[in-house]
């Protein structure tokens, strides 16, 4: 008998489908979670998780990756998602009403009843701090009426930051074939969120007290790099068996801004590690570097290659060609990165009096290695006249002179 009921103990464990998220321990105490990993580390980690990117927030550049654009599962980093939608369209003093269906959800919960009533405010605290999954599917319905619906409104998000490899069928992330994302689309999408100034506020907060059937209660972050790392600022945990565990995080350091994405490790140590490797690693290798002399020393040599390549319609006039600004010329380069600049230039060969002044007649493209860093107009600054009847008249007479 004693067999038989280990067995079924076990048949059960392999084939029910539990969803534990950050806040359900697995075997792993929380003292030994945090590595140490050396701040003086510039040489490139040795990384563990599936799917990774390191973005720089100011030009939105990939500085580290790894299997960054695969389609995977995120689990509750979803709820970056649900909770940017929630403050986009709700008062934050919204009262909630509890349905049974986010009261009985699985996984991860704040511990909400059927009925119960709380701000909105507490709702998203609740989302992002605790990961409740009940606290999603209650700001679900609240806002469309469904999770059905809620998912539309997801997609319509999505599509509009132009994530174009995601899709969203759950407020919470809970594993399910339709919903998935990739490393590089959930930082983009964290670095719209991220400017919100009340989503900076809730993932930044260690803790946060909200109200509970009229009793308070004190919410802990479980982002076991914020208050533990310099610089970290954010912003959300996640795990579920498909999805493995994932972390991203937000750090900044001197005027170096990133966001880190570790999805699918295998264990919360290995997520951690990785997250403080690829952040040590960042901010000892990149600094921004100030690219417009590059800029402008390389168009000014092509401009005496560009003297004696252009033809002229019906005009005698030189264009006069200039290169347009800007809106940033820093760059998070490496060492290695600065001896590795070169652009690319061209302009059109053919030009007549009807190109209009500022007009873009070209573009000149810096690379490192071989990932564009950014694409600068060329512009024709000045009006070139047309040959008048005297012009064609001179001509007509030498040929029968």
């Amino acid at each position: 008998m004693k067999k038989i009921i280990i067995y079924l103990f076990l048949l059960l464990s392999l084939t029910t489908p539990v969803f534990a998220d950050d806040s359900i321990d697995l075997g792993e105490s929380e003292t030994s979670i945090l590595y140490e990993t050396s701040m003086d580390s510039s040489s490139e980690p040795i990384i563990n998780s599936k799917n990774v990117i390191v973005l720089d927030r100011k030009t939105l550049l990939p500085l580290y990756e790894k299997d960054a654009y695969s389609k995977v599962a995120m689990a509750s980093t979803t709820k970056i998602l649900t909770c940017i939608i929630a403050l986009e369209n709700c008062a934050l003093n919204e009262v909630v009403t509890v349905s049974k269906k986010a009261a009985t959800v699985s996984g991860s919960t704040l511990g909400l009843t059927s009925n119960m009533k709380l701000s909105m405010n507490d709702l998203i605290y609740g989302l992002m701090l605790r990961s409740g999954n009940d606290c999603a599917i209650a700001i679900a319905e609240h806002i469309s009426g469904s999770v059905e619906d809620f998912s539309v409104l997801m997609n319509q998000k999505a599509s509009s930051l132009g994530l174009t490899n995601s899709n969203f069928v759950t407020p919470h992330g809970l594993d399910n074939p339709n919903h998935f994302t990739t490393a590089y689309e959930l930082a983009i999408l964290t670095d719209y969120a991220l400017k919100n100034q009340k989503f900076l506020e809730i993932v930044s907060s260690k803790t946060y007290t909200i109200s509970l059937n009229g009793y308070p209660r004190t919410l802990s972050n479980t982002n076991e790099l914020l208050g533990t790392t310099q610089g970290v600022y954010g912003v959300k945990t996640g795990f579920t068996f498909e999805a493995g565990r994932c972390l991203v995080s937000a750090c900044k350091r001197n005027n170096l801004d990133i966001i880190v994405v570790v999805l699918g490790a295998d264990t919360k140590r290995i997520r951690t590690k990785d997250s403080l490797s690829l952040i040590n690693y960042t901010f000892n290798t990149y600094k921004y570097v100030n690219i417009e002399s590059t800029l402008n020393s390389s168009f000014n040599n092509y401009l005496s290659y560009f003297e004696n390549s252009y033809y002229l319609e019906k005009t005698l006039d030189k264009p006069i060609l200039e290169l347009a600004t800007i809106d940033n010329y820093t760059f998070p380069l490496s060492d290695t990165d600065s001896l590795n600049l070169h652009t690319q230039i061209y302009t059109i060969d053919s030009f007549t009096p009807n190109i209009k002044p500022g007009s873009v007649v070209g573009k000149l493209h810096l690379y490192c290695k071989d990932k564009l860093l950014c694409e600068v107009d060329i512009i024709q600054r000045n009006q070139l006249i047309k040959n008048d009847w005297k012009y064609y008249f001179k001509n007509i007479f030498k040929c029968y002179k």
